[in-house]
């Protein structure tokens, strides 16, 4: 086949622009051999299943699906009724950048609420969290949280309690979109139980493909309650992969060692370092702090076209000259030096 573009070209638009990690390949690689029943019914999911339940508890059962927006969709289906709604940051991913497939496939209402620092709080999820026994009103049934924000900031696990706790005083679920909770993790410094399972979230969505793998998610639901039709509901969702072994198998490369945590840590660093280096330059400020993998700037208008041709970013708020960059498992320390240093002659 004929490599249609440069290998050798990393930018900082998402980390969904990287490939995929070796190990991952490697383990899609040595899956490929032979039969194995289909539809999840095969020895890569099973184990999955338990290696997920040591990182979630013996409660957790683990249903694996192709994409973000699908395992989304899924959770949130599994814990509304067809008159139920969802309460939600504004800047939340489900909300502002799934082309409203929430609404559309799973029939239920956003209650979106705007937010600083993208971070849901008790008072917040109150705006929206009235009308119970209203029929004028869709349901409030459930609070999704994304971890870290679209902001890139880290709930800490007293700030989950107080949301999750509030929350199911209320009578409403808890779903996190955690999409890059690896990052979270790494971040905090924390296992993966603390900030979901330890803290009273109910079902998450759990990320893979911004941290190295091909193809790979998983609803992961914590909860008896949001496990509630899971198994129909993921295949009338078309989100049921037939040979089920090679999306568990990028999620077991992952998960059943350190690999999921080496890849976020490496990220988290590569743009600590790149906040670090423009903070330093002037005419250079820094939106929200710097706790995941993704930097938050404003950059001079003037110098933004030439830096986005050579080395790819988004904008995040065009009037400000916000923009938004993203480090990933495979961002290198030259990449990001050369940035900074490309940013400070830009300046000069």
């Amino acid at each position: 086949m004929q490599v249609l573009h440069d290998p050798t070209r990393r930018t900082f638009a998402s980390d969904n622009y990287a490939g995929a990690h070796p190990e991952v390949i490697a383990a899609i690689a040595a899956a490929n051999l032979g039969h194995v029943r289909a539809y999840g019914a095969d020895p890569y999911s099973a184990q999955l299943a338990e290696v997920l339940r040591g990182h979630f508890g013996d409660r957790a059962a683990t249903y694996p699906v192709f994409n973000g927006t699908g395992a989304n969709v899924v959770a949130l289906q599994a814990l509304t009724d067809r008159w139920g709604a969802v309460i939600c940051a504004a800047s939340a991913h489900i909300t502002a950048d799934e082309g409203g497939a929430p609404e559309r496939m799973a029939g239920l209402k956003l209650l979106s609420v705007p937010t600083g620092d993208g971070k849901l709080t008790p008072e917040l999820v109150d705006r929206e969290a009235w009308g119970f026994g209203d029929d004028h009103r869709a349901q409030p049934q459930v609070v999704s949280i994304t971890q870290p924000t679209e902001m890139g900031t880290l709930y800490s696990p007293e700030e989950l309690v107080a949301v999750t706790e509030h929350a199911h005083s209320l009578g409403l679920a808890v779903h996190m979109d955690g999409a890059r909770i690896a990052n979270a993790a790494a971040g905090l410094g924390l296992p993966l139980r603390a900030i979901t399972t330890d803290v009273g979230v109910d079902s998450l969505s759990l990320g893979a493909t911004k941290n190295g793998a091909l193809l790979a998610e998983a609803v992961v639901a914590l909860t008896p309650h949001s496990e509630r039709g899971i198994t129909y509901i993921r295949k009338s969702s078309m989100q049921l992969a037939s040979k089920a072994r090679f999306v568990s198998a990028q999620l077991l490369a992952l998960y059943d060692d350190d690999l999921w945590l080496r890849c976020a840590r490496h990220a988290n660093a590569m743009a600590s370092r790149l906040g670090r280096g423009l903070s330093e330059l002037p005419a250079v400020s820094l939106t929200h702090p710097v706790q995941a993998n993704s930097v938050f700037a404003v950059l001079p208008k003037g110098i933004l076209e030439g830096l986005r041709a050579q080395f790819g970013f988004y904008d995040w708020d065009r009037h400000l000259g916000d923009v938004r960059l993203v480090c990933a498992w495979d961002t290198t320390l030259e990449d990001v030096d050369a940035l900074v240093a490309a940013t400070d002659q830009a300046l000069g």
